[in-house]
C-alpha cells in the first residue's frame, strides 16, 4: 500500500491515513542478537501494513519485504490479490482466469502472463464468436473490427503470454516478466472487460429501460383515453 493514496482492496474506497485507518510494524530478523547486527543486516526487513476501512469495515493487510533478500516484494495477505469482481455476464471460465492471474502475480509473473493470455482469447472467442487454431489467427481477423492501436496491444499481450507458455529454442535463454509488467497485462484485461462485456451490457440496459418507459407512458395514455 502507498501510505499517500489509501484505498480498500475490498471495496476500493478512498481511506484517509490516520491511526484509526492505517499502521506498519517493521520487523527485523537481528533484532534480538545485537551483537551480530550490523547496518546491512538491519537493511534487511518485513512490515507489515494493515488498514481498516472505515467504509465496509474489512481489514487489508499486505507483507512488503525490504532489503536485499525481499527485492520490491509485496505480498497480499488478505485480500490474496487485487483481482476486481465482475458480473456473472461475464462468462465463468474467463473470470477464473482473470482472478488466478492475478493471485500468482507476484509468485509467478511468467504464469501471470500466460492466464491473462488464455482469458483474452476466451475473450475473443466468447464476445466476438472468433475460434481458429491459433491466437494470432483469432487476433488477426479481428483487425476490421477493433482500431489498430487495440489489435497491436491484443498481439503483444499475446506474444508476452507466450513466453511463459513455450520454452525458447535456446533452452538456455532466460526471459522474464516481472510482476509490474503482469500486472500491465490484467490492466489491458480489465480496460477489454469494460469496453466489451460492461459497455455492451449497460448499453442494451439503458435501451431496454427506455423502451420500458415508453410502454408504460403508453398504457398510460390509453388507459385516460379510455
Amino acid at each position: 500500500m502507498d501510505p499517500s493514496k489509501l484505498f480498500c482492496l475490498f471495496c476500493g474506497c478512498s481511506v484517509p491515513n490516520h491511526n484509526d485507518t492505517f499502521r506498519e510494524d517493521e520487523h527485523y530478523f537481528l533484532i534480538r542478537r545485537p551483537h551480530f547486527a550490523s547496518e546491512e543486516n538491519f537493511s534487511d526487513k518485513i512490515t507489515i501494513q494493515t488498514m481498516n476501512c472505515p467504509n465496509c469495515h474489512k481489514v487489508s493487510i499486505d507483507i512488503v519485504g525490504v532489503g536485499s533478500q525481499f527485492p520490491n516484494r509485496i505480498t497480499h495477505f488478505n485480500p490474496i490479490s487485487l483481482a476486481k469482481a465482475y458480473p456473472d455476464y461475464i462468462p465463468q471460465t474467463i473470470r477464473s482466469d482473470y482472478e488466478e492471474a492475478h493471485a500468482i502475480l507476484n509468485l509467478s509473473p511468467k504464469a501471470s502472463a500466460t492466464l491473462s493470455r488464455r482469458c483474452l482469447q476466451g475473450m475473443i472467442r466468447d464476445f466476438w464468436g472468433i475460434s481458429k487454431a491459433r491466437l494470432v489467427d483469432e487476433i488477426d481477423a479481428l483487425k476490421d473490427i477493433v482500431d489498430p492501436s487495440t489489435k497491436k496491444v491484443l498481439d503483444a499481450l499475446r506474444k508476452l503470454g507466450n513466453i511463459g507458455a513455450h520454452p525458447e529454442k535456446d533452452i538456455n535463454l532466460i526471459v522474464d516478466i516481472e510482476p509490474n509488467e503482469a500486472h500491465l497485462l490484467l490492466k489491458f484485461i480489465e480496460l477489454l472487460m469494460q469496453k466489451w462485456y460492461i459497455e455492451r451490457h449497460d448499453n442494451k440496459q439503458l435501451l431496454q429501460d427506455i423502451l420500458d418507459l415508453d410502454k408504460d407512458k403508453q398504457n398510460q395514455r390509453r388507459s385516460k383515453n379510455s
